[in-house]
């Protein structure tokens, strides 16, 4: 299954590519997803949503572009390039998974892929002879938009390029406030476009790097993800020392830089009206939710972990199809506002979420990582962040005016983060953390977002429903499968999910594809 991070699909979370929405795709079968990107512009990227797979790659960029009414706030650049960062294990997800499942945690990784390569040798003491890696070729004097994604297991990278400067314009579907950065702390999950002028001379090729940050590096000797900005008339490799890392004992470096990505008010992006015609600070709050984190701990006899004392287990039929065929049982619409102070259980809880209500959701962060949560189905506003515990109080500090609308948002550890959305996008949606440990452990939940006044808010069952659980007698045999007779031994059912045939461009690993966004 594939999940695409940050696409809305408008009323049809049938097509959102998780546990609770999608049965898994049989070895053999295929699946055709078709969903729609009203209102949306920007970068974004799939992967595989079951089992661990991401960490074995199959992720790609999705560019959703401008409608030609609607101006970009920026001139159209010379090239557009998608660049896929993450931290790497030389063990495989089901070697990873099997760790997690025997109450392991995650060691540190073994390395920094950029679009799956190695690093250039940067050092010949650090980096082997004959490892690949990318170089991007670029012409002097021009600019180029980088589409960064962290496509990564669990680990925060830092993204800068040796002597260049990062000129932040969009992230995950925002045009934001265009300001220059020497680097990004890009945390699980997220997506950042820069602008990038090619203004160096070109006595020498240039580093672009992806370093491990905001984890304890002490004994952590592997090199950081190195690929090459190359333009066209160098005269030479690259040298020097790579670009150094921001002060990792600062620990509001990262936070301070977080909370100075603002959204652009006055440009256009979906629709041809200014963002910031959405006055989400003038809203009214319907519903409060504090969700709270915690390590890893033990829940009969299993290391799970948990959200508001709550590890998400997925039931064996989906539930959106449970909701659909009104089976008993699957899933209850109980999920606490707040901790509740009582021993941490397994349940299939689904926030009661009240159509067209707008929600304030506190994540507060008591582990020791950084945490990234993500929604799919909307895009909400980061309105604040800070260490420590979030009180009433901690309104005050909110930004009510220009603070960066997306999907997926950083937490620090000792720290909390406040988001507000609006539900208007009808459906069964996840809330989940993008720390691939965290999620497959239990970190996940679904918001119920109903029109109780029209139950043709939502799109109708697709016609090549996969059933299974509860539901796997209405299930017809498709009649053209691929045929995987190679296959020494018989794959497990999440394991099967790796052997796919999707629609047209995302059979291609790490490909990218553009679609024009319409109304």
């Amino acid at each position: 299954m594939e999940c695409r991070n940050g696409i809305q699909q408008r009323k049809n979370s049938w097509q959102d590519g998780v546990s609770g929405t999608n049965c898994p795709i049989p070895a053999g079968w295929n699946w055709t997803y078709q969903f729609q990107v009203k209102d949306q512009i920007g970068s974004f990227f799939y992967f595989p949503s079951l089992g661990f797979q991401r960490a074995s790659g199959g992720y790609g960029g999705i560019v959703v572009n401008n409608r030609d009414v609607i101006p970009v706030p920026f001139a159209t650049p010379d090239g557009d390039v998608n660049l896929f960062i993450g931290d790497w294990y030389i063990k495989n997800h089901k070697e990873l998974r099997n760790d997690l499942e025997s109450g392991d945690s995650l060691a540190a990784p073994d390395g920094v892929l950029i679009n799956g390569l190695g690093p250039y040798q940067f050092d010949r003491a650090v980096v082997r002879d004959g490892i690949p890696y990318q170089i991007i070729n670029v012409e002097p004097g021009k600019t180029y938009r980088l589409r960064v994604h962290n496509v990564g297991i669990s680990t925060s990278l830092n993204f800068r390029i040796q002597n260049h400067d990062l000129v932040l314009v969009e992230t995950e579907g925002s045009y934001t406030v265009q300001q220059k950065y020497s680097n990004m702390d890009i945390h699980v999950g997220q997506s950042y476009s820069f602008l990038v002028t090619m203004d160096q001379n070109a006595t020498n090729d240039y580093y672009i790097v992806a370093s491990p940050r905001l984890f304890d590096s002490s004994n952590w000797t592997k090199p950081p993800g190195v690929a090459i900005l190359h333009y066209s008339n160098s005269q030479g490799p690259a040298s020097g020392p790579l670009p150094g890392l921001p002060n990792e004992f600062d620990t509001y470096f990262s936070m301070n830089q977080a909370r100075s990505i603002r959204w652009n008010v006055s440009a256009g992006a979906a629709r041809p009206n200014p963002q910031g015609s959405f006055r989400y600070g003038e809203i009214t709050v319907t519903d409060v939710f504090v969700i709270l984190n915690r390590p890893a701990e033990l829940i009969d006899g299993k290391r799970r972990t948990t959200l508001n004392g709550i590890s998400y287990l997925a039931p064996s039929t989906p539930l959106t199809l449970a909701r659909q065929f009104k089976v008993p049982g699957v899933f209850k619409l109980d999920f606490p506002n707040r901790f509740m102070n009582r021993p941490a259980k397994l349940d299939a809880s689904v926030i009661n979420g009240t159509f067209k209500g707008f929600v304030e959701i506190i994540f507060q962060n008591n582990d020791t990582v950084v945490q990234s949560y993500h929604l799919d189905g909307y895009a909400f506003f980061v309105v604040g962040m800070d260490y420590g515990v979030w009180t009433e109080n901690s309104r005050s500090t909110y930004n009510k005016w220009d603070g960066v609308a997306r999907s997926t948002t950083q937490v620090f550890p000792g720290a909390w983060s406040a988001i507000l959305v609006f539900l208007d996008n009808a459906g069964m949606w996840n809330l989940r953390s993008q720390n691939l440990d965290s999620w497959y452990l239990g970190q996940e939940v679904y918001i119920n977002a109903v029109n109780p006044e029209n139950d043709n808010t939502e799109v109708e069952l697709p016609e090549n429903t996969i059933y299974c659980g509860e539901l796997s007698s209405l299930q017809k045999d498709q009649a053209r499968r691929v045929n995987f007779s190679s296959a020494p031994m018989p794959l497990s059912p999440i394991d099967a999910m790796v052997k796919v045939v999707l629609v047209a461009v995302m059979v291609a690993l790490r490909g990218v594809f553009d679609i024009s966004g319409t109304i």
